[in-house]
């Protein structure tokens, strides 16, 4: 499948997404998402590389960031210059960060829909890790890879990336599995992936088979499993018509007759879901879309700090 240019009109590329608010931010903008794994990089930044070059040797000068470490602001310089410059080493790197948003049908369920939540979340967190100059991209799928937009980390591109994850528009069915594998012939350099869905799928197997190419590449996979609260007990009343989101028809059906066996199944697939992660070294998280984003964020960003 080619790749969809994601170029934005004139307009479009100076104007914020109705998903970025700057001021609710403003109490993240310390916090740091950080991998846990060593990770390949195209320049000196934060995190731990795989690359060697001579273990602490100093390569360079990139401006300080707020709350960054202050032993490693280079003193002369900033009595100098009056400017805070942060020295680089070889023995660290720049996070590359790939972002996979489930955009499938099921992903409407929910008021905000579980997609909404999503593009607040994925649109704040691209936001957190392009301002710590590091590299964030984009893939879209549904029924297969649509968009994808490589890591970068220019102003031009995150209001691009912005603006795609506005506009996505959700596809009828959705193919996890085909979409990851496609992607993974799409990224050259290891990183950390991070995938944003309901994972309402039919075939896990299939899904963590896509996800082992990331896994056997020694990516870092983060599975981040959003849930409405109404979709894990089904409503009260004496008669239901239940509609499928991703063209399965509808099935007449009575409390009596689908409640227990529905929650039993549904609990069954997050218990699956959760085992198969964790047994294949993914970061896994379950999120509500009962808990404002931010806090998820914050809470997030905090855990994989240790």
């Amino acid at each position: 499948m080619s790749q969809v240019s994601l170029t934005p009109t004139a307009a479009a590329s100076t104007r914020p997404s109705r998903f970025l608010d700057l001021r609710a931010l403003a109490a993240l903008e310390n916090m740091r998402f950080v991998t846990r794994h060593q990770i390949e990089g195209s320049y000196s930044g934060r995190h731990d590389s795989r690359v060697h070059g001579g273990a602490g040797e100093f390569v360079d000068f990139r401006e300080h960031a707020p709350g960054e470490d202050l032993r490693r602001l280079d003193w002369k310089v900033l009595a100098r210059t009056g400017r805070a410059y942060t020295r680089l080493f070889q023995d660290e790197t720049n996070l590359l960060c790939t972002l996979a948003i489930d955009a499938s049908a099921s992903m409407l369920f929910g008021t905000p829909s579980k997609l909404e939540y999503v593009q607040y979340l994925a649109t704040s967190l691209s936001h957190l890790i392009a301002r710590q100059q590091d590299q964030v991209g984009l893939a879209v799928i549904s029924e297969g890879l649509g968009q994808v937009l490589l890591p970068g980390s220019t102003q031009s591109h995150v209001t691009r990336l912005h603006q795609a994850i506005e506009e996505l528009s959700p596809r009828p069915v959705t193919n996890l599995a085909i979409g990851l594998r496609d992607l993974f012939g799409r990224l050259s350099r290891r990183g950390v992936l991070v995938v944003m869905s309901d994972f309402l799928v039919d075939d896990l197997e299939s899904l963590f088979a896509s996800l082992r190419l990331f896994w056997h590449r020694r990516w870092e996979v983060v599975l981040l499993h959003v849930i409405d609260p109404e979709e894990e007990h089904l409503p009260r009343g004496t008669a239901y018509r239940l509609e499928g989101l991703e063209n399965e028809g509808h099935v007449d059906c009575s409390p009596a007759e689908v409640g227990r066996l529905y929650e039993e199944r549904f609990a069954g697939h997050l218990s699956a879901l959760r085992s198969l992660a964790l047994g294949q070294g993914c970061d896994y998280r379950r999120i509500s879309t009962a808990i404002p984003y931010l806090q998820t964020l914050g809470s997030f960003l905090v855990e994989r700090r240790g």
